[in-house]
């Protein structure tokens, strides 16, 4: 069966829309719940979060939805447990998003045979090294047929942008600047700049544009640039704002991009 990344991008689809939200927020046992009603709701794709008491590329919005879900009591091995029937019912592609911590000590070979009897489709671990996936991570992951995508920001060099396309599978995650996650108004000369030049470099893989995604200006800027966007801060706080309602928090987000 073709990964399911790979069968969303085939075409050369525009204004894919990709939701983020942390599992285990604002309620414990509404993981699955959140992902059946994105996907009812005509989302694209769906990044799961699993929190972390140390998320350092996240703003306050996704750090408070994580203290919120380890306080919960979540876990990767109670998040598998929630997962276990979602591909009854749910066939957009599933990604995975955590730092290497939590990971590290689920096993990374555990947590790969568990993505892949869940039906997650990729991983996006932001604080791996490029040399340490390349060297210990990247087999592990094509064994269990795994997108791992990486992350470029403005500061990423041409090369290693080069590095990324040649290696990895799935799409690019291009952060739009180099500070954390958070809503923005627009995007400025210097980030289009950079959607740009990343753009005149025809990679082989696609890409989608994610951090400070929020509004139909912000969300135009990055579909104009790449396949689509990723909006996490956002969906997030509507998500909090509706008590966990995630059919009224997505029809809301819709709504503000445009969609």
């Amino acid at each position: 069966m073709t990964n399911r990344i790979d069968r969303l991008f085939a075409g050369n689809p525009k204004r894919l829309l990709s939701i983020y939200f942390c599992a285990g927020a604002p309620t414990l046992d509404g993981t699955a719940g959140v992902i059946r009603s994105l996907a009812r709701n005509g989302v694209n794709m769906i990044e799961i979060g699993i929190p972390f008491s140390d998320p350092m590329a996240d703003g306050p919005v996704i750090q408070d939805a994580a203290t919120k879900a380890l306080r919960n009591g979540m876990s990767l091995k109670l998040l598998f447990e929630q997962l276990r029937d979602i591909r009854q019912d749910v066939d957009i592609p599933l990604v995975m998003m955590g730092y290497l911590n939590p990971v590290f000590k689920y096993g990374f070979e555990n947590f790969c045979r568990s993505c892949k009897e869940v039906g997650v489709d990729g991983i996006i671990i932001p604080d791996l090294p490029f040399k340490d996936y390349m060297e210990q991570y990247k087999s592990v992951a094509e064994k269990y047929d795994l997108r791992m995508i990486m992350l470029i920001t403005p500061e990423t060099s041409p090369e290693r942008v080069r590095l990324i396309d040649e290696h990895t599978s799935g799409f690019v995650y291009m952060v739009s600047s180099a500070s954390t996650t958070g809503a923005q108004k627009d995007f400025n000369e210097a980030k289009l700049e950079y959607f740009h030049r990343i753009a005149s470099m025809n990679l082989r893989i696609p890409r989608m544009v994610g951090f400070g995604i929020s509004n139909r200006q912000t969300f135009d800027a990055a579909c104009d640039n790449a396949s689509g966007g990723i909006i996490g801060s956002r969906f997030v706080t509507l998500l909090e704002k509706h008590q966990g309602d995630a059919d009224s928090a997505i029809r809301e987000l819709k709504s503000d991009i445009g969609l």
